[in-house]
């Protein structure tokens, strides 16, 4: 089929919503107009929106684990991984996978290179729904972090590194109880052990941070990789992001951090489950907060895919000051600049025919129909 028409739908573009109809050609969009085609399908009046573009899940780790100690076939996880990412509207997804074997019994090398090695045969034998991306997470005082980053990178193309700390006492984890009940909560470590824990990822801060860091940031330079970094807290480390040529910031943990970085013109990202629970699970400041302040650039879902569109229909409908295209774009068109995409995250003229169908029951968006160069794929 070269042609698709979608009519009576509500059309979510860059600064407006029309209603009006819907021409593809050859996966691409074709035309937009305004009234009700004879031809085509009735959308009904639903919302006809960009396809979603998800920079940082790291979803994929539950279905690769989804009980302690149990791991999962890889080739098995990531169809049900894509297929979750796919009904959540995503048409375009940044898999995160996690460079660095820490202390806290995170997957191990040769089980890194098995889930790459998985995904790029299922995209290779079209068996994937959604457009897959590698984004690496980098885990910057652990001991191996550069070496598998290295590797990852010599093997696979690697369009998005972000760099993360995770030291008890700082950024995410500044207040220690709420590092205690994450990681007791992970690990099923005992005070002891956590005690214990504590000292050991201090050390290896001291031994690894600055040295790493440098070399993490020269290896997304000569990839033409685009730089994130997690957990900015103070305006002393945005400043140590601005002097590294970070383009993204993730997961801010506090205003302050967020303003200064969204002033630089660094990409402000907040985790969309922050927006549904109306708070961070790790009692740093909300999305919501970062939003009515002006400083909110893009939603990301985090662990949970299906929040990313709730996310954006919630800070629209929660915020006087952005309308719903404003709060759409935080999932579509500003991910994708921020990620050097030029052909998707918007419905325009020439853009790739990546589209979701959503019908509100109440406040809450619900995924009817999605899109991939237009070619149904839920």
């Amino acid at each position: 089929m070269t042609e698709q028409i979608f009519t009576n739908a509500s059309i979510i573009l860059a600064d407006e919503v029309v209603q009006g109809t819907l021409v593809v050609a050859h996966g691409r969009i074709r035309e937009i107009a305004d009234g009700h085609s004879a031809r085509g399908v009735d959308m009904e009046g639903d919302y006809l929106m960009p396809g979603l573009v998800e920079l940082h899940t790291d979803h994929l780790e539950s279905h690769l684990q989804p009980r302690p100690k149990v791991r999962w076939p890889a080739a098995s996880a990531i169809a049900a991984y894509d297929a979750q990412i796919a009904a959540s509207g995503i048409t375009t997804v940044f898999d995160c996978i996690r460079a660095g074997r820490d202390i806290d019994n995170a997957a191990a090398s040769d089980e890194v290179f098995e889930v790459l090695e998985s995904i790029h045969h299922a995209g290779a034998a079209g068996l994937l729904r959604a457009d897959h991306r590698i984004h690496v997470r980098c885990e910057v005082c652990v001991d191996d972090v550069v070496e598998l980053t290295e590797g990852v990178m010599r093997r696979y193309p690697v369009s998005l590194i972000s760099l993360m700390d995770h030291t008890p006492g700082a950024r995410q984890f500044r207040a220690m109880d709420a590092w205690r009940t994450y990681y007791g909560g992970k690990t099923g470590l005992t005070q002891e052990g956590l005690d214990d824990l504590v000292v050991r990822k201090r050390q290896q801060y001291d031994r690894n941070y600055v040295k790493h860091r440098k070399m993490l940031v020269d290896l997304a330079a000569a990839h033409g990789a685009v730089l994130a970094i997690h957990d900015d807290t103070t305006e002393a480390h945005v400043e140590e992001s601005i002097a590294d040529n970070v383009a993204i910031a993730e997961f801010p943990t506090t205003l302050e951090a967020a303003r200064k970085s969204h002033e630089a013109r660094l990409k402000v990202v907040m985790g969309a489950p922050n927006v549904v629970r109306g708070g961070s699970h790790s009692g740093n400041v909300s999305a919501e907060s970062l939003a009515r302040a002006g400083v909110l650039d893009i939603l990301s879902s985090d662990y949970v895919p299906a929040s990313l569109l709730l996310g954006a229909f919630a800070i629209a409908q929660r915020v006087e000051t952005i309308s719903l295209p404003q709060a759409i774009a935080t999932v579509t068109r500003t991910p994708a600049e921020a990620a050097g995409f030029e052909d998707r995250g918007m419905i325009a003229p020439g853009k790739r025919a990546d589209l979701v169908r959503v019908r509100l029951n109440g406040a809450f968006p619900i995924v009817r129909e999605v899109y991939r160069d237009g070619d149904r794929i839920v």
